[in-house]
C-alpha cells in the first residue's frame, strides 16, 4: 500500500522533478557534498585510530613497568605507523574508486 505524502500547506510548490537538467545540478551538487563528508570522516577515524593505538602502546609499556622515555618513543612511532598507513589505505582507495568508475565508463561506451 503506497500512498503520497502530502506536502504541508505553507511548503512552496516546485516541479523540478519535470526538468532533467535541475535534476542533474542537484544529484551533482549531492554528490559532491557527500564525498567530501565521506573523506572528512575517513580522516578523522585515521586521527582516532592513530590515538588510540599510540596511547595503548604507551598505557601497555607504563604497565609493564617499562622506562617512561623509551615508552612514549615507542608510542610515537606506532602511532606515526599508525598514521601513514591509514593515509595510504585512504589514498589507494580513492585511486580504486576512481579506476574502478572510469572502467564503468569506458565499458558503457
Amino acid at each position: 500500500m503506497t500512498h503520497k505524502a502530502l506536502p504541508h500547506p505553507d511548503q512552496l510548490a516546485l516541479e523540478w522533478e519535470k526538468d532533467p537538467a535541475i535534476e542533474a545540478l542537484i544529484e551533482a551538487r549531492v554528490a559532491k557534498r557527500a564525498e567530501a563528508a565521506a573523506f572528512q570522516w575517513r580522516l578523522r577515524l585515521v586521527a582516532i585510530e592513530t590515538c588510540m593505538m599510540g596511547s595503548l602502546v604507551i598505557a601497555a609499556g607504563i604497565a609493564l613497568d617499562q622506562p617512561v622515555l623509551k615508552t612514549v618513543r615507542t608510542g610515537l612511532i606506532v602511532a606515526a605507523a599508525c598514521f601513514a598507513s591509514g593515509m595510504l589505505l585512504i589514498g589507494l582507495s580513492g585511486a580504486c574508486g576512481m579506476l574502478l568508475s572510469r572502467l564503468r565508463k569506458w565499458r558503457h561506451k
